[in-house]
């Protein structure tokens, strides 16, 4: 075999070799880590801010990411980069849709706890079949999972 079908057939085999390595990035929800997160057009700060975040707790999805910046989509769909050290792996939800009623235990029929209006944010304490418990300003209380942004509907966790 020659030399340049030698080099040839190795760029080949690199490239489709680096190509099925790759890993697939599994999207999951974080939550911003600072009250002020900058938002940059690409993975690094050679990229303009797009957007400044004001709210720590905030949740995000990261859906991917490059060396230490993930891309993230928050819950009006928006989408941009942000330093891995800027987002904690703390799970926070924002409520959606109307005012919603937050209640006592898992059902529909317990007594409320607190009232919540649309972007109210709270940390997401535990989600199991249905329902999440969430905590808003020290006060605990349980939502349908599908009233709330920031939780898969079958993600469950303790």
């Amino acid at each position: 075999m020659s030399l340049p079908a030698l080099i040839g057939a190795l760029l080949v085999l690199w490239a489709f070799g680096s190509a099925s390595a790759q890993v697939t990035y599994a999207p999951h929800f974080v939550s911003l880590r600072d009250n002020t997160v900058n938002v940059r057009a690409g993975p690094g700060t050679r990229y303009p801010v797009e957007w400044v975040f004001k709210r720590a707790g905030l949740p995000v999805e990261a859906i991917a990411e490059f060396e230490q910046w993930i891309r993230v989509r928050d819950y009006e769909g928006a989408e941009g980069w942000i330093h891995r050290r800027l987002l904690s792996p703390d799970r926070w939800g924002v409520v959606t849709g109307s005012l919603r009623t937050l209640r006592q235990h898992p059902r529909e029929d317990s007594p409320p706890v607190l009232f919540a209006e649309p972007g109210v944010q709270g940390r997401l304490l535990s989600c199991r079949e249905e329902w999440c418990e969430i905590e808003v300003r020290g006060r605990r209380g349980w939502l349908p999972r599908d009233l709330l942004w920031g939780v898969y509907p079958d993600e469950e966790f303790e």
